[in-house]
């Protein structure tokens, strides 16, 4: 069989039409990654409180209807502790989040002592007489204060000025 010229010139493309496309290999699937590992728990805190790292944060003194607050917190974050003052009651009220039952054991540089709690508004509060001692030793604390609690984790923070200022506005 002869073909003729302008045949044979589309033949080769006649064919080609009759090829299937090339198969493309599917996408490689995407990695299942693991999930991050939990964050890993704090040390447990040992030796003389004292040496114990700092809780990140700072104080901040506030004025507020029926009295004053300074409140412990990191950045603009909630507040991780709170000395309010109720003017009218003439009372400090020393709080932080959650409403672990027991006794908070406050330590200062000069003293320590189990105080009873009371949960109030999911919050943890001990409440002092606006002449309590333990709040001076808080004030006047050489480096750092502890607030430990059963259940929550261990605060130690700087005895800074806002403490003193909640409990002199306090006592008038």
């Amino acid at each position: 069989m002869r073909l003729l010229p302008a045949t044979a010139l589309l033949l080769p493309f006649l064919m080609a039409s009759c090829v299937a496309p090339p198969v493309e290999a599917p996408p490689p699937p995407t990695p299942v990654l693991p999930p991050p590992p939990p964050a890993p728990k704090p040390a447990p805190l040992a030796g003389d409180w004292q040496d114990w790292p700092l809780t990140p944060g700072t104080w901040r003194y506030a004025r507020e209807a029926g009295g004053t607050r300074a409140t412990f917190a990191q950045g603009g974050g909630a507040a991780t502790l709170s000395l309010r003052c109720d003017l009218a009651a003439r009372r400090v009220i020393l709080s932080r989040p959650g409403a672990a039952a027991g006794a908070m054991t406050i330590r200062t540089s000069s003293a320590t002592r189990a105080v009873p709690v009371q949960a109030a508004a999911g919050a943890a509060e001990a409440v002092f007489a606006a002449r309590e001692p333990l709040l001076d030793a808080m004030a006047f604390s050489r480096g750092r204060v502890a607030i430990e609690q059963r259940g929550a984790p261990t605060l130690v923070v700087p005895p800074y000025a806002e403490i003193g200022r909640v409990i002199e506005d306090c006592r008038g």
